[in-house]
C-alpha cells in the first residue's frame, strides 16, 4: 500500500500544501497538480458534479506523481465514506462534523478494527488484493486519514470531544459555512470566527491533532503556520482558471488602433 506523503511530512514536524479539484473532474488537471508538485490534492465531491469513476482516475493521476488524494465525501452514509478509499485515496474530508458521536461513526466507518468497523474488501487501495490482508489493514489504518470539517457553531461546542476521537487525524476549519452558522455569513475575519479558529487549534494541541484552514496568500499561510496549524489549503482549479482568463482577457483592454 503507498504510504501518505502528507503524513510523512507532518509525523516529521513540517507543514503541505494542498490544492483543490473543484469544477473539472478529469485525471488530466490532477496530472497538472502532481506535475507542479503540490503535497495533496483535495477532489470536491460535496459540491461538486463529479462522479465516482471521475474521482477514481484522478486518485490514480495523484498516485502517479506521489502526491496524495483527498476526497471531500458526501454525507450519504457509509458507501460514500468507503467508495474514495476503496478507490486508494489517501485521506478524506468529512463535512458538517457536529459534534463527538459524530466523529465516533465516522472513524468507525472508514477504519479497520481495532480502530473501527469498516467493511473489510480493497481493491486499488490493496494493490488488487495482492497485499498480504495482515499487512494491509495495518497500514491502511497507519497510511489513511480522516479530516473532520469544522464548519458549525455546535461542532466549536464540542471540539474537545472531536479533537479527542481516535481515528480523526486533521481538523480543518470551515470559514465560510461557520460564520453562517454564527449568523455572520460571509465575515471570515470576526472575532467569532477568530475564537472559533483558537479553540479548534486548542483542542488539537491538546490531543495532538493537526490542523489546517483555507488561505489566499502567502500572508495568510504564514499567520496561520504560527498559529500552529499544518496543512496550508490553497484556492481551487475554479477560482485558478477564473483568475487567469480575467487576467487575459483585460490584458486586451484599451487597444488604441
Amino acid at each position: 500500500m503507498r504510504q501518505s506523503l502528507i503524513l510523512k511530512k507532518l509525523r516529521r514536524g513540517e507543514y503541505v500544501v494542498i490544492t483543490q479539484s473543484w469544477i473539472i473532474p478529469h485525471w488530466k488537471m490532477v496530472d497538472v497538480m502532481g506535475t507542479v508538485g503540490f503535497d495533496g490534492v483535495w477532489i470536491e465531491n460535496e459540491h461538486s458534479d463529479f462522479n465516482y469513476s471521475e474521482i477514481s482516475q484522478m486518485i490514480l493521476a495523484a498516485r502517479a506523481h506521489d502526491m496524495d488524494s483527498i476526497v471531500r465525501v458526501e454525507r450519504c452514509g457509509y458507501t460514500g465514506i468507503i467508495k474514495p478509499l476503496e478507490a486508494g485515496a489517501t485521506g478524506l474530508v468529512v463535512p458538517q462534523v457536529v459534534d463527538g458521536e459524530d466523529a465516533k461513526s465516522i472513524v468507525r466507518d472508514a477504519k479497520y478494527s481495532p480502530m473501527g468497523l469498516r467493511g473489510a474488501g480493497g481493491s486499488t487501495d490493496s494493490v488488487y488484493g495482492t497485499q498480504a490482508r495482515e499487512e494491509y489493514i495495518e497500514q491502511s489504518i497507519r497510511e489513511t486519514f480522516i479530516a473532520a470539517l469544522i464548519e458549525n457553531k455546535e461542532a466549536i461546542e464540542d471540539i474537545d470531544a472531536i479533537a479527542a476521537t481516535e481515528g480523526i487525524d486533521i481538523l480543518l476549519l470551515g470559514p465560510g459555512d461557520l460564520s453562517q452558522s454564527y449568523g455572520i455569513f460571509g465575515q471570515s475575519d470576526h472575532e467569532l470566527i477568530v475564537k472559533a479558529t483558537n479553540a479548534m487549534a486548542d483542542a488539537c494541541d491538546k490531543h495532538g491533532k493537526w490542523w489546517g484552514a483555507p488561505v489566499s496568500n502567502r500572508e495568510q499561510a504564514e499567520a496561520i503556520l504560527n498559529r500552529g496549524a499544518r496543512i496550508i489549503q490553497t484556492v481551487n482549479d475554479q477560482e485558478i482558471i477564473v483568475s487567469g482568463f480575467r487576467k487575459l482577457k483585460e490584458s486586451f483592454q484599451d487597444i488604441k488602433i
